[in-house]
């Protein structure tokens, strides 16, 4: 490998074979190199193969600023989250990598930030808030830091926002949107909803996307009048149930909700019906 830029002592920017610029990280990696050296390629202790041109120049950037050993440490736990969740956009290295260094900043300085979606978080995201304390633990580990359970929120939610591939604001407002629609069908119906259920955790999955739909104003419509029919007249509790959110996101968002979304919500909606009576 061929060295395009050194950015420090640990990180360097290198030409593939195909001449895309990647990112290569190592303790002692680029000392005393220069543009053009080869790298040493036993020093290499990870390689950023990004999508885009823009993500590498902002990794790079990054890296250039951030303490080697806690990249690594955001490197193995965005490894751990890959291996449990699937696929995650690329850009979760930039952000995660900075809110983590900046939060372990932070704690240093004894400075907390309160996660106001603690709450949600580990309703709504159950698999990610554990990676979260994961993480958490690792920090802890390998960086003698020890942060505070709000921040394996915020950590889950980057995790979220990398596997709906969308910003954080957007992320944390879908996360309120599902909020109030599962407050809203557990009082409508009087429910206990079974949070280890198949069909609760089917019921949040359908709200996470149909609520991040709602908010990009992307519509779902369906003239299958008798289907639609069929659905009213077998689940009408569910139905009703449906029509009151969609009433509730009519008022609160200026979103009408279409025929087709309010039959997936009833049929959902009758599935944890049946289970939390």
């Amino acid at each position: 490998m061929q060295i395009a830029k050194v950015l420090n002592n640990n990180v360097v920017v290198v030409l593939d074979e195909q001449q895309r610029e990647q990112v290569v990280m190592g303790r002692g990696l680029a000392f005393q190199k220069r543009v053009g050296d080869s790298l040493d390629e036993s020093k290499i202790e990870k390689v950023f193969a990004l999508q885009s041109d823009e993500l590498v120049g902002r990794l790079g950037e990054l890296l250039s600023q951030i303490p080697l050993e806690v990249m690594t440490t955001c490197d193995r736990i965005i490894e751990l989250a890959r291996g449990r969740l699937g696929k995650l956009q690329d850009s979760l290295y930039i952000t995660l990598t900075d809110h983590c260094h900046f939060a372990i900043e932070r704690q240093k300085k004894g400075v907390a930030i309160r996660n106001v979606l603690l709450w949600e978080i580990k309703r709504l995201y159950p698999k990610e808030f554990e990676l979260g304390q994961e993480a958490r633990a690792i920090i802890a580990k390998r960086l003698g830091v020890e942060l505070a359970e709000d921040e394996a929120g915020f950590i889950a939610l980057h995790l979220v926002t990398a596997q709906l591939n969308s910003e954080m604001p957007e992320v944390m407002h879908v996360t309120r949107v599902m909020q109030e629609i599962l407050q809203l069908v557990k009082y409508q119906l009087t429910l206990n909803y079974d949070e280890e259920s198949l069909s609760y955790q089917r019921f949040v999955t359908h709200l996470k996307f149909f609520a991040q739909r709602m908010l990009t104003r992307t519509v779902v419509e369906d003239d299958d009048v008798t289907l639609h029919s069929a659905v009213k007249d077998n689940y009408p509790k569910a139905w009703k149930c449906a029509e009151t959110v969609a009433r509730h996101l009519q008022k609160s968002y200026q979103r009408p909700l279409t025929t087709e979304e309010i039959m997936f919500l009833a049929i959902h909606i009758e599935r944890v019906r049946k289970e939390g009576r």
